[in-house]
This record gives C-alpha cells, structure tokens and sequence, in this order.
C-alpha cells in the first residue's frame, strides 16, 4: 500500500513540476530532477524519506497485490 502512495505521489510531483516549468519558469525542472534523484537513489538504498512521512501519516504497509 505504501509502494503506491509513493509512487502517485512521485508521479503527481513530477507532472506538477514539468506543467509548472512549461507554463511559468523552467527552473522548476530542478524540481524533476530532485524527485527522479531521489526515486533513483532510493531504488539502490532502500531508504525513502517520503516512507517516513507517510508511515508517521499512519499509512499500513503491506497490500501490494491487485486484489486489495
């Protein structure tokens, strides 16, 4: 469960930032690149800051199957 609250929001952050250097500055492609850093080094460390926010948040590990 807790898999897929990251990735909406890394995918929902990345959507906002590219909207937001396209329609009003292009620095906000840092913004891109800081969140795709973070997947990335995350994918190798196995340690995920926005896992923290969310398990203190009260969000359940567990739940990964199509079913639940």
């Amino acid at each position: 469960m807790i898999n897929r609250y990251i990735r909406a929001i890394a995918g929902t952050f990345i959507i906002i930032s590219v909207l937001l250097a396209m329609y009003v500055n292009i620095n906000w492609l840092w913004f891109t690149l800081f969140v795709g850093a973070n997947l990335l080094q995350s994918a190798f460390t196995r340690w995920c800051l926005m896992e923290k926010f969310l398990h203190k948040l009260g969000v359940k590990e567990g739940g990964e199957s199509c079913s639940t």
